[in-house]
């Protein structure tokens, strides 16, 4: 019986230990490689072809976010599982708008863990049911229109997560693999939208919005 090929993507090196001791117990699954970024993840799924990418969401340098968007443009029948502490709608809408497969919180037991790796892998999505309860709600409640964060693009919602964690138009351009010209462009329509005025009020709106953790290292 052909493994479920897994691609484990966390920069906690103690977590990935962890968890492909535990997949390991499985006799369907198969971890193939690891990778402790987005940018390593994005070398290695040419090379290893997984089945099933398991990705966290807030990772020094490129994030869960940036990572899945770019994977699943480049490669469309990528199969991306969100594992990841952080359950709130400012995280999770997004990455199911960008095309994650399933979504998984850390504190989920082993076997939800696994049920959404074979869930994704057959091509199905999987929702940690608190995360389904979540996204049902925001359904049943319509898109915010108030809220001012709706009215960032894709990208624009990505330069603000990176100007919040610290990083220069120039280190933003090579992490998106795109121009300094254009995150400086993106970096002013996501500013004028949310009424910020300096990278002091990104951070604070940032950390108040809980996209990005300010005990991340």
């Amino acid at each position: 019986m052909a493994k479920i090929k897994v691609l484990l993507v966390d920069d906690h090196a103690i977590l990935r230990a962890g968890l492909r001791s535990l997949l390991a117990t499985y006799d369907d699954i198969e971890v193939v490689g690891e990778a402790s970024s987005g940018e390593e993840a994005i070398r290695k799924v040419p090379e290893l072809k997984p089945d099933v990418i398991v990705m966290d969401v807030l990772m020094p340098g490129m994030n869960g976010l940036v990572a899945t968007r770019y994977i699943l443009e480049k490669y469309p029948d990528a199969r991306i599982l969100m594992l990841t502490q952080y359950g709130n709608k400012e995280y999770v809408l997004p990455l199911l708008e960008a095309g994650a497969a399933g979504y998984v919180l850390k504190q989920a037991a082993d076997t939800d863990f696994v049920k959404g790796i074979r869930a994704v892998y057959e091509g199905n999505s999987y929702l940690y049911p608190p995360i389904a309860k979540l996204v049902l709600e925001a359904l049943m409640a319509g898109e915010d229109a108030s809220d001012p964060e709706r009215m960032l693009t894709p990208r624009e919602r990505e330069v603000l997560v990176l100007v919040a964690q610290g990083y220069t138009n120039n280190e933003i351009a090579d992490i998106l693999y795109i121009s300094p010209k254009t995150v400086d462009v993106h970096r002013t329509r996501m500013m004028n939208k949310l009424d910020l005025h300096n990278v002091a009020e990104i951070v604070r709106y940032a950390v108040r919005r809980h996209l990005i953790d300010p005990y991340e290292e």
